[in-house]
């Protein structure tokens, strides 16, 4: 009996697993036919430790097969990633890491790849990946697993939220969060070429 349980609630969790990259290919098809898109970005930075959130605008900029850049502030601010290489200029200051090197931003690297080949590329295996449906949108939640406790003091965020309107295949909103508050940025004005 227990035998059977356990295969019944693995059958589920396949079909859960295979819904989920279902709705997901299905939200980023858009993205086969286009080789550039662009948006407005609004983005809010939030410190726990401080009343007023800092709000800034500026461009984001994605291109196929793998680069993704958020400038704000105009241009002092940048996320930038380039395949494995991931670049952070925060006021002027970079910081680059590597996804190679660098588990916290392996699957936030894969889930982007998969968006911009249109859901070829397969995220059902990332164990770090959790994918809801709200209606309208998906919301895509990366929480990078620490090696070790002093890895986990050494990282940047604690978890990555994408949400993606199903309907128009846009990327609605990327949340980071860190230990001290969280980066939020808002897109709008899509244009995909």
């Amino acid at each position: 009996m227990k035998k059977v349980i356990l295969l019944f609630a693995m059958l589920c969790q396949m079909a859960v697993v295979m819904a989920q990259q279902s709705d997901f290919q299905k939200a980023v098809a858009r993205y086969k036919n286009y080789s550039v898109v662009t948006a407005t970005v609004t983005k809010t930075d939030v410190k726990k430790a401080v009343a007023k959130s800092d709000v800034s605008e500026g461009t984001l900029v994605m291109k196929r097969p793998s680069e993704v850049s958020i400038t704000t502030g105009g241009g002092s601010d940048q996320l930038l990633m380039q395949g494995s290489k991931f670049t952070m200029t925060v006021k002027g200051k970079k910081h680059t890491t590597n996804s190679e090197t660098n588990a916290q931003f392996r699957t936030f690297q894969t889930v982007f790849e998969s968006i911009l080949s249109g859901g070829n590329k397969d995220i059902s295996q990332l164990g770090d990946l959790s994918v809801t449906r709200r209606g309208a949108t998906l919301l895509l939640t990366i929480t990078p697993q620490a090696e070790s406790k002093k890895a986990a003091r050494r990282m940047l965020f604690t978890s990555f939220q994408l949400t993606i309107d199903t309907k128009t295949s846009e990327l609605r909103s990327l949340r980071m969060n860190g230990k001290a508050g969280y980066q939020e940025y808002l897109f709008t004005n899509f244009q995909f070429k």
